[in-house]
């Protein structure tokens, strides 16, 4: 997250500086990566907690992620949070924005001074261990860059990032007992069950960390993770006064994420055997370290590849892309490469606070899917064997249910490669593990089957029909085709108990159908045009919603809440909330609630009465996905100024320059960004299967798409606005490419083929504007 050391940005407490204009700064300046870094449930006013960012270095959908750790256990997916006083670490591979107590964390490394510690501690009781309470004054984040002043030793942390690896550099004070050490058990949400170190010269590892459910992480278990993180590192102080710790593990101990939150655990990894001069350990729970004399402001730094193949991937990975000590330079590289990736999207025009929101959320949106393969092309298959490939990039961390509503979407705009790996990767994984359907939640190669519905058919359907077509077509629908059978609605026409279902399938069949008719399968295509009409199921005209019923037609009692009761047959959501998705049919879902007019005034009703605050609550709940599509349903009912309205609305109350309050909930793997970034360019998409993005009223006076030339016949897309003002949030008039544009729509194979779209901005509503 920085250029050059003695160009440091600091984005002290919790938001950015906001500089004045003096020179055109690079995207990458505006990024503050602490929006959206804290997993308080408090702050949140949820359960869910708040963004769940990580406010380390990584790269452009990089392997690794170089970020300081808070906190082991409890839902804190992302291993840190904003308000904690103190730091445990700092590790190699981290998610980003996640609930279900998340995974990774791995390879922690931790400077230390004084006597070798080899627990962590805990803030919260007072525990004491290697963790230490660090200077918020003094902490530093940019678009591949992170710094801190650790108190408790005196030493400064610094860190950046590579694809595969990365390089951390500590600056201690003068002391006969600097360290570092790295806790190879350590996992988010849980521990690492194996791990293997070797000494291999002196001043380089290697080993691997196995964590498996048995262990806790994803899902704390639930969620069948199943990988084996390998490494290899080099120390820039030569390794003479070094060794291994190993805690000893009794065989039915329980490993998950309630065994090492307990100060049980505490007072077991604090007793371990210490094993100085050990060249080489396999055990159940390792760490190593290396202890040296330093001088006040000597430096001393590690560098590591990571892979997730073997020690020798990890080893070329960090060979190839980090081959001295020049931290400087890696970091001005990583910084290019943000400055590269986030110039997809040149904005103009826009406060300093709105360009900073933009840039951290167009960064947050392109942590994943990331990359799973070895620079060498080698990754893990589903089988369990290394493959190899030099046609695709395996990716991974795919969070179908949050992402394929304006995270995927927004990649096939400005990073349609990464869509068409992902959409191979899932392929060749339902190949491999003999499964021949597409995961709805995948991380590192499991089927985690978090969550509901089928968002890979989606990812698939918006994709094809966008051009986007670089893998094994036939094979990528019999594989659809199947997911919908085995987790569709079924013979019943609908999911038993289950509103949020029933109404996601039926999308997912409509979104099939698209590329069953392009493909010439009118028999699957008519099956599945009906099946996309299951919403019709759940619908009762005697409450006048959707409501549960069981697999024998019986509906499930009405609730004193009605509609607004919270998990009634839906998922993180209420019927209210659910029922308004039924985005591939907007006149039947208008036609069941009694006509459109009808329609519109609920609708109304349900933005109206939404706290300003835009935190969790039961109408428009901008904190989770379920309605993150609504707002754009007013471009279809023929209200366009009222999409215009609200995403507006939404962009500058629930979006801030801030740590703690910059994002209203989870940032759920980029989903949450991603929307923010295509509703302040002014397009959006209501029903990704459907090329058409819904136009509201950008945030910015001059938008620059650009495309790729692999996809896209043009070179940019333009976005203009005139009369561009806070007060001025709705279009009066609109020109496409110089002629007069009344849609309020606009095709994906417009905005492929290049051109500009010019919107002419008012303070008062054009209701006769893109209302028909």
């Amino acid at each position: 997250m920085i250029y050059k050391l003695k160009f440091h940005f600091a984005a002290l407490c919790c938001s950015i500086p906001l500089l004045g204009a003096a020179q055109e700064k690079q995207p990458a300046e505006y990024v503050n990566p602490f929006i959206g870094a804290t997993t308080s449930t408090k702050i949140a006013a949820s359960a869910h907690g708040g963004g769940k960012t990580f406010p380390g270095a990584t790269t452009p959908f990089g392997l690794t992620q170089l970020s300081p750790n808070t906190i082991t256990g409890g839902d804190n997916g992302s291993g840190y949070s904003y308000e904690h006083k103190s730091i445990e670490g700092f590790a190699f591979t981290q998610m980003s924005g996640i609930g279900w107590y998340g995974d990774l964390g791995n390879f922690l490394v931790m400077p230390t001074t004084g006597p070798l510690k080899t627990n962590s501690g805990k803030e919260e009781n007072g525990i004491k261990g290697y963790r230490s309470y660090y200077d918020k004054s003094t902490e530093q984040a940019k678009a591949g860059y992170y710094s801190v002043k650790l108190t408790d030793y005196n030493i400064r942390a610094e860190m950046t990032a590579s694809p595969h690896g990365g390089i951390m550099r500590f600056t201690f004070p003068a002391n006969k007992q600097s360290r570092i050490q790295i806790d190879l058990a350590r996992r988010v949400g849980g521990t690492s069950t194996e791990q293997y170190v070797k000494v291999v010269n002196d001043h380089a590892i290697t080993g691997w960390m196995k964590c498996d459910p048995s262990g806790g992480g994803w899902g704390n278990g639930d969620g069948k993770p199943n990988y084996t993180v390998y490494f290899y590192a080099e120390f820039s102080k030569p390794l003479k006064n070094y060794g291994i710790w190993e805690v000893a593990i009794a065989p039915n101990a329980n490993r998950k994420r309630e065994a090492i939150e307990s100060t049980d655990f505490q007072s077991l990894t604090a007793h371990a055997n210490i094993l100085t001069g050990c060249n080489e350990k396999q055990g159940k729970h390792l760490g190593f370290y290396t202890t040296f004399n330093t001088s006040e402001g000597e430096p001393v730094l590690l560098k590591a590849g990571i892979s997730f193949v073997s020690m020798e991937g990890a080893r070329k990975n960090l060979q190839q892309e980090i081959t001295d000590w020049d931290f400087n330079a890696i970091a001005d590289r990583s910084t290019q490469m943000w400055n590269d990736a986030l110039g997809k999207i040149k904005i103009s025009g826009g406060t300093a606070e709105q360009k900073v929101i933009f840039y951290t959320a167009l960064y947050h949106s392109m942590i994943d899917p990331r990359s799973f393969t070895d620079v060498d092309g080698n990754y893990p298959g589903g089988d369990g064997n290394i493959h190899h490939t030099s046609k695709f990039t395996k990716r991974t961390i795919f969070s179908g249910w949050d992402v394929f509503r304006s995270q995927m979407p927004l990649q096939t705009i400005i990073n349609p490669r990464v869509v068409n790996d992902m959409i191979n990767s899932l392929v060749e994984l339902a190949e491999e593990n003999k499964t021949k359907y597409l995961e709805r939640w995948e991380f590192l190669n499991a089927y985690s089957g978090c969550m509901i519905g089928n968002p890979a058919v989606v990812v698939l359907a918006d994709a094809y029909m966008k051009g986007i077509r670089d893998y094994d077509v036939a094979k990528a629908y019999e594989f659809a085709g199947n997911t919908m059978q085995r987790l569709g609605n079924g013979q019943l026409g609908y999911t038993p108990g289950d509103i949020s279902s029933t109404l996601e399938n039926a999308y997912d069949n409509w979104c099939l159908a698209q590329l069953a008719q392009d493909l010439g399968k009118q028999e699957d295509y008519k099956k599945l045009i009906s099946q996309s009409k299951d919403y019709n199921n759940v619908f009762d005209t005697s409450v006048g919603w959707f409501r549960p019923k069981d697999a024998k037609g019986n509906w499930s009692a009405w609730p004193t809440a009605g509609r607004l009761e919270q998990s009634y047959g839906c998922v993180e959501s209420n019927p209210y909330q659910q029922g308004w998705f039924v985005p591939h049919d907007i006149e039947g879902l208008t036609a069941l609630l009694g006509g459109n007019d009808k329609a519109l005034a609920d609708l109304e009703n349900f933005f109206e009465k939404t706290p300003d605050s835009m935190l969790w609550n039961n109408y428009y709940n901008h904190a989770n996905e379920p309605v993150h599509h609504v707002p754009f349903m007013f471009n279809a009912m023929g209200r366009p100024w009222l999409t215009q309205k609200w995403a507006r609305t939404i962009c500058e109350k629930a979006y801030h320059n801030s740590a703690e309050k910059g994002l209203v909930g989870n940032e759920d793997v980029g989903q949450m960004s991603a929307w923010y970034v295509l509703a302040a360019i002014g397009i959006h998409p209501l029903c990704p299967g459907d090329n058409r993005y819904q136009i509201c009223t950008p945030l910015f006076d001059t938008i620059t798409i650009q495309l790729d030339s692999k996809y896209a016949s043009g070179k940019k897309f333009i976005i203009k606005t005139i009369n561009n003002a806070p007060e001025n949030k709705y279009i009066k008039s609109a020109k496409l490419n110089g002629k007069t544009y009344e849609k309020s729509w606009l095709d994906h194979n417009v905005l492929r083929n290049g051109g500009t779209l010019e919107l002419t901005l008012s303070p008062e509503p054009n209701r006769n504007w893109g209302s028909k």
